[in-house]
This record gives C-alpha cells, sequence and structure tokens, in this order.
C-alpha cells in the first residue's frame, strides 16, 4: 500500500523560506510522478510543483516558478519543495500525492491516486 507522509510545514515570514517533506512507502517510485498541490479552505486545491520520477521532468505553476524547487532524494524515497520569498498568499495547506507516469507531468488533481495527510503552511508577519 502505497503512503505519503508530508512534514516540515509551520509558521514563517513573508519573504522567509521553508522546506516540506514528502516521504513515500510502500512502493519504488521509479514509475511516478509526485506533485505538491495546495488547498485553501472555500477555494479549490491547486497543483503546485511536479516532478517525474521516471525521467526527472518538472513542472511549476506559474505563481511558483522561481521562488519554489521540486526534489528528491533516492536513497531516502523522499521528495522536497523547497518554498523561498514566501508570500502571505502561499499560505495553505499542502498536500503531497503521488500517480503512476504516463509520458508527461501535469498538475491535474485526477492523474494522482495516492495522497498524503496535508502539512500546514503559514506565511504571516
Amino acid at each position: 500500500q502505497v503512503q505519503l507522509v508530508e512534514s516540515g510545514g509551520g509558521l514563517v515570514q513573508p519573504g522567509g523560506s521553508l522546506r516540506l517533506s514528502c516521504e513515500v512507502s510502500g512502493t519504488s517510485l521509479d514509475y511516478y510522478t509526485i506533485a505538491w498541490f495546495r488547498q485553501v479552505p472555500g477555494k479549490e486545491r491547486e497543483g503546485v510543483s511536479a516532478l517525474s520520477i521516471t525521467d526527472g521532468t518538472t513542472n511549476y505553476a506559474d505563481s511558483v516558478k522561481g521562488r519554489f524547487t521540486i526534489s528528491r532524494d533516492n536513497a531516502k524515497n523522499t521528495i522536497y519543495l523547497q518554498m523561498n520569498n514566501l508570500k502571505v498568499d502561499d499560505t495553505a495547506t499542502y498536500y503531497c500525492a503521488a500517480g503512476l507516469w504516463r509520458g508527461w507531468v501535469t498538475l491535474v488533481i485526477h492523474e494522482y491516486e495516492h495522497w498524503g495527510q496535508g502539512a500546514l503552511v503559514t506565511v504571516s508577519s
């Protein structure tokens, strides 16, 4: 059974940085795409970034390009989201998700079968 566990959320001031971690267990990641989504209460969940473990392709939402970086540690079966220059609008619960690689990297929710429980990120002064 595939399980994803996020960690690293917290409170940070605008302009600050945080790194989220997503530890994956129950499967090898070789043929998966891993993505980060975020959701604010009352709004739809939106894609933030995704990484194909198979070929290393990445995808970022326009709102985070140049500020967020997705990466992996194969030895630890862990995916990271480094978030720099955080803004108040980045406040959300961040979810890690895994989906079988289909030859492309998307931020479309229904292409991801497995989800973590979420980690709250609050950007506030």
